[in-house]
């Protein structure tokens, strides 16, 4: 089935979200929508899904101009979304899940519950997914739950498969899978639609790329041209991609985490027994897929949540049980993983922002009354030092993009004296030019001898940034490990196997995957 998108433009007020977007997907093509976090790539898929309406443009199948009222229009023409963040209902089972909203019946009205058991194995058997039809959905691994995400699009004849950043949740071996799947439904006939920002992925999968930046198609890529060039065209401008880390010496200041246990509201163990140092002077990096406690774990360190136990020393004085003004007052600097909510305020100014935990300090406040050339002052140097694309020091932090944002809450935490400096999914969000920089300044932390933790689910950015890697399974750290260790390795540990199980499996493969000298150093 060919698929085209002819003009496709979409407003909301006066963000041009899409901009008269043109692309073809051939009959059992694999086509690649590449652009950074806010290029306008999700926003026309949902065009494409009907969860939007476009403002102009329209869509052929087949060369039959089609509209939909809503999702359901576009899977009776043969349209199937897989989503970001899935569509599944925990407790129900695989067949469940994936006759909600179109059951079969039988006579008398009654659910039919074996036809669709029956459905879920002839695809689970056709594309060799090994889904149980009867398995509760919260019981199974991500990247099987993915696969009913995929179940349930097939089953109702998708024809045209949209992947949405599909591999944001997946450890690198169940993005091997995943890619392997789509080649298998790509050689059945079936047009996919694969939406990421990661170049790795889509030079490994994409028979043809489309690139998008700010909402308007700049140009078509082939999976062989290189990661620099597919990374010029995504951003405008040359980019380095190799993260300039010298050696660097470790020293004697020190942060440490003893036996430390986190419960949730209900009481579930969220964080078990971990236990970690990190040294002046070198980068930690706690790597995982999301959800293995790492979020619970840096609000431990931060003091915003008190049902823990055991301890948390910066430089040997007791932070676990201190409220976060006071952590942070220790000199803890701290960019949280969703800057929106935890790191900015967007109702006031950049300038404000930069100073938001810094207000009542002598330097920006005399008594109840703040220093207000002191604090321009300082927003104006900062908004230089740290290269903030605004309006104005006045413009209100919540009118900037994703990565000046991030650049704010860095900024922020970057300007004082640190004794830790803590980055939760310091480039969630970000385009690679602002990756770039951020790393950069990341790395100066680090070289001034300041302890420094980044906790991110990006495997890529945790390789080049880490001197070493501590990996998060199921609230358990399962092992830590040097910084030059082979990604593959690295995967198996963020699916639960320890750093030995890993290093042994890896050392099957064949010697093209990998290298003895490719598995890093030992454990530690």
């Amino acid at each position: 089935m060919k698929l085209e998108l002819s003009g496709i433009t979409k407003r909301f007020g006066s963000l041009v979200a899409n901009d008269h977007i043109d692309v073809t997907v051939e009959p059992g093509e694999i086509h690649c929508l590449l652009g950074e976090n806010g290029a306008g790539k999700s926003t026309l898929m949902n065009v494409l899904y009907g969860l939007y309406q476009p403002d102009a443009g329209q869509i052929l199948v087949d060369g039959k101009a089609v509209a939909f009222a809503g999702p359901g229009d576009a899977m009776a023409a043969g349209i199937g979304m897989v989503h970001q963040h899935f569509m599944l209902v925990p407790v129900f089972t695989v067949a469940e899940n994936v006759i909600l909203g179109n059951e079969p019946t039988k006579a008398g009205g009654l659910l039919d519950l074996a036809t669709a058991r029956r459905r879920v194995r002839e695809v689970s058997d056709q594309y060799n997914f090994n889904v149980d039809p009867d398995a509760l959905v919260e019981d199974l691994p991500v990247g099987v739950q993915q696969r009913v995400e995929i179940i349930k699009a097939l089953v109702r004849d998708a024809r045209i498969l949209i992947l949405d950043e599909p591999t944001a949740v997946l450890t690198p071996q169940e993005t091997d899978e995943l890619i392997a799947i789509m080649r298998q439904l790509s050689d059945s006939g079936t047009s996919i639609v694969f939406i990421t920002h990661k170049l790795r992925e889509v030079r490994a999968i994409a028979d043809r790329i489309t690139v998008i930046r700010r909402g308007a198609v700049v140009g078509q890529a082939k999976p062989e041209d290189s990661e620099a060039d597919l990374a010029s065209m995504m951003v405008g401008r040359s980019v380095s991609l190799r993260v300039s880390k010298s050696e660097h010496e470790v020293n004697d200041r020190s942060f440490s985490v003893r036996n430390l246990t986190v419960s949730d509201d209900t009481g579930r163990v969220v964080v078990d027994g971990v236990s970690f140092d990190v040294r002046g002077g070198e980068i930690l990096a706690v790597a995982g897929v999301q959800g293995n406690g790492q979020t619970e774990l840096t609000e431990a360190i931060l003091g915003l949540t008190t049902r823990t136990h055991g301890s948390i020393t910066l430089d040997g004085k007791e932070l676990l049980g201190r409220k976060p003004a006071k952590v942070l007052r220790s000199g803890v600097g701290f960019v949280p993983e969703d800057r929106g909510v935890d790191g900015l305020v967007g109702r006031m100014s950049v300038a404000e922002n930069l100073v938001l935990d810094l207000k009542d300090t002598p330097s920006f406040s005399s008594g109840i009354a703040l220093k207000t050339r002191a604090i321009q002052s300082n927003a104006e140097q900062r908004v230089q030092e740290f290269d903030i694309r605004t309006p104005s020091t006045e413009t209100l932090a919540g009118k900037l993009s994703g990565g000046n944002q991030q650049k704010v809450v860095m900024a922020r935490e970057l300007s004082r004296e640190l004794k830790l400096f803590l980055a939760s999914q310091p480039t969630r969000g970000v385009d690679v030019g602002s990756i770039e920089f951020l790393h950069q300044r990341i790395v100066s932390e680090r070289d001034k001898g300041t302890p420094v933790i980044i906790v991110s689910t990006e495997l890529d950015e945790v390789l080049a940034l880490a001197d070493r890697i501590a990996v998060m399974y199921r609230g358990r750290i399962v092992g830590i490990v040097d910084g030059g260790i082979h990604r593959d390795v690295l995967g198996l540990m963020m699916a639960g196997a320890s750093a030995e199980q890993a290093k042994e499996s890896v050392k099957k493969l064949p010697a093209t995957a990998t290298s003895e000298t490719d598995l890093g150093g030992g454990v530690l």
